[in-house]
């Protein structure tokens, strides 16, 4: 291939303002010459920054510098996005290749001398400048992006702090490809229909799609995906292929050989040890917890320290309510981790008359994307309109042009709900393009991935319960990055301190699970009759079913994440042994499990986002659980000024206010925890 520009055609700009990137023209060799070509002229739009004769001013060096790199960053999003959701061997090959090269880019630009001296400067006047709130607060969030990137080290120093990071770099993007070609390379075949018993329609609809897609023909293969893995869990009645499947999904990243990520957590836990001893941390968990709300290891131990006792002791009554049903069908006891799914339904059953099958045929996932986008509509004013004709990375992949209540276009939405081999696992937001001003008008283009089960040919893809949820955490995740409203790149969307960016994602699933949401949406994919009220009463009664179970697997994978990176060794631990020590010192109960193991746990070793940080789903949960009691308050889940008041402090405002200031502006006081332990019911009236 030619490194000449005008044949590459990630350096050609997109249709404006609202396309997207030629995806069909893309190839993996593309990435290497258009990142060379953006990292020098990043490069030379900072040393020209630093260079400048002028007195140091914000309009000179924070918002010139705030404007640099965009192809740059434009770049990094597009091959992040499809190193995700469109994966290839070249693709890997040059994620592997280009990750040290990036990483010691970012430390050269947070390191670079003159360039913080700049900054230093405007940042020690700070107070005299008469700066607005947005600009003192960018320039606060870069100054401590410099220091924390290491600005402030000695020159021996920086030089060690860059090997780190590029080190880290190499070892996040190799444990990722490593849990991919775990997930990709697992298949349970089911012959005949004694393989199969116990299993409703859809899933046998799903495992046969599962394999049509991997070219097992006549047959139905259960994968590793988790719209797929849990509800076999739930409805086998072969409890030798359940043990199989649960295997195979917790040892992901345990395997000898090639993607083995034993020895790789046990190297990041290592260098993350040593980069917070640079910047003078004892531990990682002191370094990454500096920049956060909860701010110490003792502020996110006393919020799951709430919780765990409560949650044991409430997994430990499920578990008697198990045990029981297993003795009464005849079962032989112990009950073991790949059972409790399968007993849980038919506990749930037998004491609410409720089961996902009957539940499914009600969610089917277009008419639940449309309640996504009611629901934006309702609140804040936004219209999703189909544009078939802009082409994503996938077939399956939708584009939405968003518009507001103006009628005036918002940004694009890009929607990616199937599992696919070569897609990472899990569900997530990421941006194409973050919204700013700043000089040029951004427009923003946000994702969601998704990775359900894709329904037969010819038939819908229906949603478990847990499924539709998820399809709105994500969707509040998109409404944050495309609602935002700043004037920096920086400031924008979604880049707010780790455990706030959850509260907009997790508060919007309140408006699924609302009867008056679920009555106008939630309808037969046969009959199109709304749901029955006495399945919305079984789904309301059943709310905090299972609960204990949930709670625990979710608390012992952030305690787990917390005591690892609490460690101060030099030298990291063996990770297996120490999540098992861990655990039993907690007392977690055999049967249970956790939802991540730390072979797998791509939210600690893919990168460094979550990392001391897991905790930060419940942090959020104590926001939003408060948050939401606003709208039941004014009596009117779409109440508008309570929905004009959350668009302006939360989902618009991105990072451009201290996030405890935004929740105050909001609710008028600093949240309390009571809302969210009631709502796990582990706290009674």
């Amino acid at each position: 291939m030619s490194p000449n520009p005008a044949s590459n055609p990630l350096l050609q700009d997109w249709p404006a303002p609202l396309g997207l990137p030629d995806f069909a023209q893309i190839q993996a060799q593309h990435f290497a010459p258009a990142f060379e070509i953006a990292l020098a002229q990043h490069r030379a739009e900072i040393d020209a920054i630093a260079a400048q004769t002028e007195a140091p001013s914000f309009a000179n060096t924070l918002a010139s510098f705030d404007r640099s790199g965009r192809l740059l960053t434009r770049l990094e999003h597009l091959f992040g996005t499809l190193a995700a959701s469109a994966t290839s061997p070249e693709l890997q090959a040059a994620q592997r290749a280009l990750a040290a090269p990036l990483a010691a880019h970012s430390s050269w630009t947070y390191m670079h001398a003159g360039l913080f001296a700049r900054v230093a400067a405007i940042y020690r006047e700070r107070q005299s400048l008469g700066l607005t709130a947005q600009e003192l607060r960018l320039l606060e969030r870069v100054h401590l992006d410099f220091v924390r990137a290491g600005a402030q080290l000695g020159a021996a120093e920086q030089r060690r702090y860059a090997e780190v990071m590029g080190r880290l770099a190499e070892l996040n993007t190799q444990f990722g490809q490593n849990v991919l070609a775990d997930e990709t390379g697992y298949q349970l075949l089911l012959q005949g229909e004694a393989d199969l018993a116990g299993l409703p329609d859809f899933v046998r609809q799903a495992a046969a799609q599962a394999a049509a897609e991997r070219g097992v023909g006549g047959a139905h293969v259960i994968t590793l995906s988790r719209s797929l893995i849990v509800p076999f869990l739930t409805f086998s009645e072969r409890r030798d292929l359940r043990q199989q499947a649960w295997e195979a999904w917790v040892s992901r990243g345990e395997h000898a050989g090639a993607s083995d990520n034993r020895a790789i957590a046990q190297e990041i836990l290592t260098l993350r040890n040593e980069q917070a001893r640079l910047h003078g941390h004892a531990c990682y968990a002191d370094y990454a917890l500096a920049d956060t709300m909860a701010g110490s290891r003792q502020a996110v131990l006393g919020l799951l320290d709430q919780v765990w006792e409560p949650a044991k002791a409430a997994c430990a009554l499920e578990q008697e309510a198990l045990e029981a049903m297993m003795q009464s069908l005849g079962h032989a006891l112990p009950l073991q981790a790949w059972d409790w799914r399968f007993y849980a339904e038919k506990v749930r059953k037998a004491k609410y008359d409720l089961d996902e099958a009957e539940v499914k045929p009600y969610f089917p996932l277009d008419a639940m994307v449309q309640a996504l986008f009611d629901c934006a509509h309702r609140l804040f004013g936004l219209s999703f309109v189909d544009q078939p004709e802009i082409k994503a990375y996938h077939p399956d992949v939708k584009v939405y042009e968003v518009r507001g209540a103006d009628g005036q276009a918002r940004g694009l939405f890009v929607q990616d709900n199937f599992a696919r081999s070569i897609k990472r696992s899990g569900a997530w937001m990421n941006a194409l393009r973050w919204q700013a001003r700043n000089g040029l008008d951004c427009l923003p283009i946000i994702l969601n991935n998704n990775n359900f089960a894709k329904g037969a040919a010819g038939e819908p893809t229906l949603l478990s319960f847990d499924d539709a949820r998820t399809l709105f955490h994500e969707f509040g995740h998109g409404l944050h990055g495309l609602l935002s409203d700043v004037e920096f790149e920086r400031l924008s969307g979604t880049q707010v301190l780790r455990d706030f960016v959850e509260l907009p994602s997790q508060m919007f699933e309140h408006w699924m699970a609302e009867p008056e949401v679920l009555k106008k949406h939630a309808r037969h994919y046969k009959t199109g009759a709304p749901i029955p009220e006495e399945l919305l009463a079984k789904l309301k009664a059943a709310a905090l079913f299972n609960q204990g179970y949930e709670t625990v697997r979710y608390t012992a994978s952030a305690l787990v994440d917390l005591a690892v990176h609490s460690l101060t060794d030099a030298q990291g631990p063996e990770v297996v042994a120490f999540e098992a020590q861990t655990l039993a010192d907690y007392g977690l109960p055999a049967a249970v499990g956790l939802n991540h193991r730390l072979t797998h746990f791509q939210h600690l070793f893919s990168g460094s986002s979550y990392a001391a940080g897991y905790y930060v789903y419940m942090w959020a949960e104590v926001l939003e659980m408060d948050a939401y009691q606003a709208f039941v308050e004014a009596g009117d889940i779409f109440d508008p000024v309570v929905a004009q008041r959350l668009l302006e402090t939360i989902y618009s405002s991105g990072n451009s206010r201290e996030p405890g200031e935004a929740f105050r502006a909001f609710r008028g006081r600093d949240p309390q925890v009571a809302p969210m332990l009631k709502g796990r019911g582990l706290l009674q009236d």
